[in-house]
């Protein structure tokens, strides 16, 4: 039988990742893990014990409740509404997904048809790129501003030039990934009121929203006239909790779009894992008080990084986990950086297919996964793969 793809995986990316990562696990070598979005700070102990317990308990070895268990519904919407000031409710509007990302595709599923526009940033994680083209979309990107030793900035401009006829949502991140670039409340506001001017649909990927740093407050657009309509967040507990394996997402929405997101999700993975979801409850609504010195080690690997490529052409985070180095300016792409890292003992992740005008030109380095100790170092490494 000969195989033809199908017309929805015709543009569908690799990651890079996924290679990289294989590479480094069955290496003998003890790479610098730069590669994937691990975290090696553990999560709330309290939220382990409780995973340890809902193990044995016959209530959470199960599918029900199908939209995500209560109490986690009700403390997610409730973590929404305080940092948004608005009122969500667990039960009209929230829905729990098996992950973030799985929660970014039942939700344009639930709201985008064949051939509509979804506009996103570039740099963007090709995977919510692949899933805006899994549910039959069209990304338009917008580039990020990239200022060599410097935090990247939003080209309002170019997002306001992009928007046609076709375009029905924005699927939108900050701190943005892979970028670490963050939008401030002249850029939201811009967000909104072209939101509101052309009846789009807001979603926005929340998963490192409080990842934010050099005091940097976390800003919504969502109570802005006309958006608390149109807005959709979509959390995780796999970044901001550390709780990668737990595979919990949340969706909260207005209520309008409830019926076809828990249409979606019932017709997609059907339910988060059963013994996770209360331990993301415990984590969450302990994250207030758990959650800066978490931000503060962040923040600490980021700086020792700068420090160490001081000079070369990065974009500064200003938040999330990971950090740009432009090789397009030494001669090379990312795939090409990538694999001369491995001889200087560097596991990074190149960036084709993650934006249209920023992608391949990068090479990725994440600081989640590493102590500041490993980091240091790293600038002589990269100086030499690149033959410096």
């Amino acid at each position: 039988m000969v195989h033809i793809r199908p017309a929805q995986l015709r543009d569908i990316a690799g990651i890079g990742v996924d290679r990289m990562g294989e590479v480094a696990d069955t290496s003998q070598r003890d790479y610098l893990r730069l590669e994937n979005l691990d975290v090696d700070i553990p999560p709330d102990p309290e939220a382990v014990a409780r995973t340890r317990q809902a193990a044995s308990r016959d209530a959470d070895n199960s599918y029900l409740p199908f939209v995500g268990q209560s109490r986690l519904r009700e403390i997610a919407a409730a973590h929404v509404s305080a940092l948004t000031g608005l009122s969500y409710d667990g039960r009209q509007n929230c829905v729990i997904s098996a992950g973030g990302l799985s929660g970014i595709l039942n939700v344009l599923l639930a709201t985008i048809d064949v051939g509509d526009e979804v506009i996103v940033t570039d740099p963007t994680y090709a995977g919510l790129i692949n899933r805006i083209r899994l549910a039959g979309g069209v990304p338009r990107f917008v580039p990020f501003i990239f200022h060599p030793g410097d935090v990247w900035t939003f080209d309002r401009e170019a997002l306001a030039a992009v928007i046609g006829p076709k375009t029905k949502a924005m699927l939108l991140m900050s701190p943005s990934m892979p970028s670490g670039a963050m939008l401030d409340s002249d850029d939201w506001q811009a967000v909104g009121d072209l939101c509101v001017r052309h009846d789009l649909l807001l979603i926005i990927d929340s998963a490192m929203e409080r990842l934010t740093f050099d005091g940097r407050p976390v800003q919504h657009p969502v109570a802005l006239p006309g958006m608390a309509e149109r807005t959709i967040f979509v959390g995780s507990s796999a970044k901001e909790l550390r709780m990668i394996g737990w595979r919990v997402g949340w969706i909260v929405a207005p209520e309008a779009f409830l019926p076809d997101i828990v249409a979606v999700s019932l017709a997609n993975v059907v339910v988060p894992v059963g013994i996770a979801q209360d331990a993301v409850a415990v984590a969450l609504e302990r994250s207030a008080e758990t959650l800066p010195p978490y931000v503060a080690e962040l923040q600490r690997r980021r700086d020792v990084m700068l420090d160490e490529l001081a000079g070369l052409p990065v974009g500064v985070p200003a938040g999330g986990w990971s950090m740009l180095l432009r090789v397009s300016d030494f001669g090379l792409d990312g795939a090409a950086m990538s694999d001369r890292l491995l001889t200087h003992g560097v596991c990074a992740t190149g960036m084709r297919g993650w934006g249209m005008q920023h992608g391949e030109h990068y090479i990725r380095f994440v600081f989640a996964n590493e102590p500041v100790e490993r980091l240091a170092g790293l600038g002589s490494r990269v100086r030499m793969a690149l033959g410096l």
